[in-house]
């Protein structure tokens, strides 16, 4: 049973920079996908970035060139750096993993496990 807790929100002016993290326990599966999801209130859930086991990193377009996703080498942490914050980027930010061997961050159906959010307000 994975765990994941997410850390590192908070509250940046724009053009500012938040790094966010996620604590990963419990994870024993070989094939997997790690991500970040962000949401706003009246919003969906949408897909930041994702990692996978095998492949290429992916990132939504409103994140390619600003966000950076990484994992440690132990696989026990995720994060996203974020650069160059606008308020339209206001929102919780989740951690979520999928036994999937490809990251599928169109579709959050297919991750299983997920964090409680940290909220990150751009003002």
């Amino acid at each position: 049973h994975v765990q994941l807790v997410e850390s590192g929100g908070g509250s940046v002016q724009a053009g500012g920079s938040l790094t966010l993290s996620c604590a990963v326990s419990g994870w024993p599966v070989r094939q997997w996908c790690m991500a970040w999801f962000r949401q706003s209130p009246g919003k969906e859930r949408e897909g930041v970035a994702g990692i996978p086991s095998a492949g290429q990193i992916s990132y939504a377009e409103f994140a390619e060139g600003r966000f950076t996703i990484s994992q440690d080498g132990a696989k026990t942490t995720l994060t996203l750096q974020m650069n160059s914050l606008q308020p339209d980027d206001t929102a919780m930010y989740f951690c979520a993993a999928a036994r999937t061997t490809y990251c599928f961050i169109d579709l959050p159906s297919t991750f299983t496990s997920w964090g409680q959010g940290t909220q990150v307000t751009v003002s």
